[in-house]
């Protein structure tokens, strides 16, 4: 039997999430969720929805994957010119939401997003394949494109200029971080009578509180 099959308990007939499950931190109590999606062997358990906003509040929303997360917060890379980046420089704030269906579970996390370093985008970068780097010089994401053959001009073209070389960091590609403020943690239960628990940040503590459902 594969872990997924094993894991039927935990959907909308298990025990739930009691206030004894709960970690005091956060982002250890995502790790320890995240861990049991890739365990299961969930197709792309690291793919989650983020949420930003122009200025005056028009929302967008896309899926992206999660590249990395520790205490200081969720890191993903994408084009700084693409909408979202667009958005995410007139209004930092954002929400992300990872939903694992076959867990029934999902979280919840909202803050504030700002660039990582030029050094951690350099070093993701170069570990990702030939051809994802050579795809983010060709693309102008977000932007009209005329045809896919425009596109995959675009790429051939970069495949010859840099034929033999490492190729750069486009200076509009790289990561956002995103310091989180609060999370959510839903487990699905039976009638919709599901459980949720909210983490707030206090200062450099945490606060939980059960919501209904």
């Amino acid at each position: 039997m594969n872990l997924l099959a094993g894991l039927v308990g935990l959907g909308c007939v298990a025990r739930g999430v009691r206030e004894a499950d709960l970690q005091a931190d956060p982002v250890e109590m995502f790790r320890r969720w995240f861990a049991l999606a890739k365990r299961a062997r969930l197709h792309q358990p690291n793919a989650f929805c983020v949420s930003t906003a122009t200025l005056a509040g028009a929302p967008s929303s896309r899926m992206v994957l999660l590249k990395g997360f520790d205490a200081r917060g969720f890191v993903f890379y994408t084009n700084y010119e693409s909408r979202k980046g667009g958005e995410i420089a007139a209004n930092g704030r954002a929400a992300m939401l990872f939903f694992w269906s076959e867990l029934h579970r999902q979280v919840r996390i909202e803050g504030v997003l700002a660039r990582v370093s030029r050094e951690e985008s350099e070093a993701y970068f170069h570990s990702r394949p030939r051809g994802s780097q050579l795809g983010a010089w060709a693309s102008h994401q977000s932007r009209p494109l005329a045809s896919r053959e425009e596109l995959m001009r675009r790429e051939k073209d970069f495949e010859k200029q840099y034929a033999g070389q490492v190729i750069p960091l486009p200076p509009y590609w790289g990561g956002f971080r995103l310091a989180p403020e609060t999370f959510e943690f839903w487990q699905c239960k039976a009638y919709r009578l599901h459980d949720r628990f909210v983490y707030t940040r206090s200062g450099a503590a945490w606060t939980t509180q059960r919501l209904s459902p």
